[in-house]
């Protein structure tokens, strides 16, 4: 039996698409600041990948006095004013890498914990056709690290999750497409990956096209498929 070709890539956006992780951080600080609070780097580090209700969360119990809503709100806000002064602050070789993979006709997702109306903001600022489907953080059923954005992405996509690839920065983002049962690549940013389950680890998308996906993705499923055998015999 032939293991499943590649249908689709599903990307992840803060920090992976887009290193708008910063811009997140300084939204975060004076909010909290305004209320009296302090925010530390290593704090505002351990947000990312979060999803944005327990982010909130976690900021209200730095002493921000208003609702889980109204935080994601203001820092949704905050975001996208920068975005619209910046633009499109793609990572080395990720806007290559996405054109590569439209134009060879691999489907694509974007699977972000930012608010929709973030992500349709930054899909409106790439100039080309970039996704088929966006699944954002009020879409997903439960948030990263659960499963359910990439399984929600994969069914929208109509592709079962071992026919996709995931491009994750994060731990909970890994640990969330992992369970998916999608094959999934880390490109560190921020934060370690150490021990969050990426089938491997690219240093960056600089110089990464459709073919490299696609090898990889044949790679883990054959291997894959030879530990099923293993196990079955």
């Amino acid at each position: 039996m032939n293991a499943p070709r590649l249908s689709a890539v599903l990307w992840d956006m803060d920090g992976t698409l887009v290193d708008t992780e910063p811009y997140w951080m300084a939204a975060e600080t004076p909010l909290i600041e305004s209320f009296g609070g302090t925010w530390s780097h290593e704090q505002a580090l351990s947000l990312v990948g979060l999803g944005l209700e327990d982010s909130a969360r976690i900021l209200q119990g730095t002493g921000v006095r208003m609702s889980v809503d109204d935080i994601i709100a203001h820092l949704t806000d905050e975001v996208m004013r920068q975005l619209a002064v910046t633009g499109v602050p793609f990572r080395p070789g990720a806007r290559e890498l996405l054109a590569s993979l439209r134009a060879a006709g691999v489907k694509t997702a974007l699977v972000t914990m930012s608010m929709r109306r973030m992500a349709t903001a930054v899909v409106d600022l790439i100039d080309f056709d970039a996704f088929d489907v966006i699944i954002a953080g009020d879409d997903a059923v439960r948030p990263k690290p659960f499963p359910d954005p990439y399984l929600q992405a994969c069914e929208a996509l109509g592709v079962t999750p071992d026919e996709a690839v995931a491009i994750e920065d994060s731990p909970n983002g890994l640990r969330s497409a992992v369970a998916s049962g999608a094959a999934v690549i880390g490109v560190p940013l921020m934060v370690s990956l150490a021990g969050a389950g990426a089938h491997t680890v690219w240093p960056s998308l600089d110089g990464r096209t459709v073919d490299h996906v696609v090898e990889f993705h044949s790679r883990h499923r054959t291997a894959g498929r030879g530990a099923a055998e293993e196990v079955a015999r």
